[in-house]
C-alpha cells in the first residue's frame, strides 16, 4: 500500500436498531442533519432511482467541509458511499466511506462500524482522523435521535 493510500476504522455502540439506523441514513438523510446539527449542516436525498425511494446520491455538508456522495452499494447491513464532489477532494484523490450496523444478539441496539478508505493527493496531507471521529459522533447522535421518546 502506498503512503498516499490508507484505511481508518472505528466502531461505536448505539441504542437504536441497525434497521432504524440504515433507514435513516439511506432514506431520510435530512433527519441525519437534524439529529446531528453540530456535525452536519445539511443532508439531502438528491436523486431518487426508479419507483423505489433508494438514493443514488446524497449531498452532505460536514462542518466545515462539504462532500457530495453517491451510494455505491447497499445490502442488509452495509452501505458504501463514494465522495464525488466537494472540499474533501481538494486534499484527497478518492474517499470511500463504508458503514455497517450489526444488531446486538438481544435485539436492543447495534454496533456501528465506519471504515474510511482514502487516497491523499500529497504526502503532507494528514490522515482523515477528524472525519472518522465526526462519523462516530454522527452515529451516536443518530442513535440518540432514533430512540428519544
Amino acid at each position: 500500500m502506498s503512503s498516499l493510500t490508507g484505511k481508518l476504522e472505528a466502531t461505536t455502540e448505539i441504542e437504536a436498531s441497525a434497521k432504524m439506523f440504515h433507514q435513516m441514513l439511506l432514506h431520510k438523510p435530512h433527519h441525519v442533519s437534524n439529529a446531528s446539527p453540530n456535525m452536519l449542516e445539511h443532508a439531502t436525498n438528491i436523486t431518487v432511482s426508479g419507483a423505489k425511494r433508494v438514493p443514488s446520491s446524497a449531498g452532505l455538508i460536514f462542518l466545515p467541509k462539504t462532500a457530495k456522495e453517491i451510494v455505491e452499494s447497499v445490502d442488509s447491513e452495509n452501505i458504501t458511499l463514494r465522495v464525488i464532489e466537494g472540499d474533501i477532494l481538494e486534499e484527497f484523490k478518492s474517499s470511500v466511506v463504508k458503514c455497517k450496523a450489526t444488531p446486538f444478539a438481544n435485539g436492543k441496539g447495534c454496533v456501528v462500524q465506519w471504515v474510511l478508505e482514502y487516497e491523499k493527493l500529497k504526502e503532507d496531507i494528514a490522515r482523515p482522523e477528524t472525519t472518522l471521529a465526526m462519523l462516530l459522533e454522527v452515529a451516536k447522535d443518530m442513535g440518540a435521535h432514533l430512540t428519544k421518546p
